[in-house]
């Protein structure tokens, strides 16, 4: 089982968008994908049409009580566990509990034998839950847009995957992801040259496509479910393929 987080405590980098797609992806590709939604925005949850959630569902009874994972939601091919704004309460509670932060990583240990992926959409922040979830992942993904915003983040991760390390040294960045990219815009290439030049492995840049991202998250469904085929879909597989490749992991892009 891989588990991977993805991480950027910068708002608005595309992790819920990554976590959502590429894990539909790697289901429809034949994995066992889990998804875990750690964010008390519950964005990933609602992405996916999920709705009526209750806290015993998400991830708290994990962090704050030691209790092992509940059981998925299942939907779209996938497996999830889903988020809701009281989740935010762990925050405050993981601080008084000792060893709460690598509770998620021995919780997931139960269950390896059922998954052969686990993707965790962080919360973009620097708090508890952020780190519950890269403690609990092998791998990170990190995605940064390519404008000067994603530039500005970057002593903040490389000042948190250090800080993660010490806990955790054989945690890495399986992947670099360029997000929302536009190559009409002379800043976006400026940016992208710079990651080229100082980030490795970096996958290729997603171009910002909006209005398909938009609907499929206005229906509760990936984009490759949604609109199968389209120019957007192809983004994701191709992403999809980098992110497959940095993991290790089989996956064959569909005609």
């Amino acid at each position: 089982m891989k588990t991977v987080t993805v991480f950027n405590h910068a708002g608005g980098a595309g992790k819920t968008s990554l976590v959502r797609d590429v894990g539909y992806e790697l289901a429809q590709g034949g994995q066992r994908v889990l998804l875990i939604d750690l964010d008390p925005q519950a964005n990933l949850t609602g992405w996916l049409g999920v709705d009526g959630v209750q806290r015993q569902q998400t991830v708290y009874p994990v962090a704050v009580d030691g209790l092992p994972l509940p059981p998925p939601i299942h939907v779209h091919g996938l497996g999830l566990i889903p988020s809701h704004v009281s989740l935010a309460v762990a925050e405050g509670q993981m601080m008084g509990r000792v060893g709460a932060q690598m509770r998620l990583r021995r919780a997931l240990h139960e269950v390896q034998t059922q998954y052969d992926v686990v993707l965790i959409d962080s919360p973009p922040s620097l708090g508890q839950l952020s780190i519950l979830g890269a403690l609990a992942a092998d791998h990170m993904v990190v995605p940064i847009p390519t404008r000067q915003k994603g530039l500005d983040a970057m002593p903040g991760l490389h000042g948190a995957f250090t800080e993660y390390q010490e806990v955790r040294p054989d945690l890495t960045v399986a992947l670099y992801v360029p997000t929302f990219y536009d190559g009409r815009r002379l800043h976006d290439r400026e940016v992208l040259a710079d990651l080229q030049k100082t980030l490795s492995p970096l996958a290729a840049p997603i171009p910002q496509r909006e209005a398909v991202w938009l609907d499929s998250t206005a229906q509760g469904a990936p984009v490759g479910a949604y609109a199968p085929g389209s120019p957007v879909h192809r983004d994701i597989q191709q992403v999809t393929s980098d992110v497959a490749a940095a993991l290790n992991l089989p996956y064959q892009v569909k005609a």
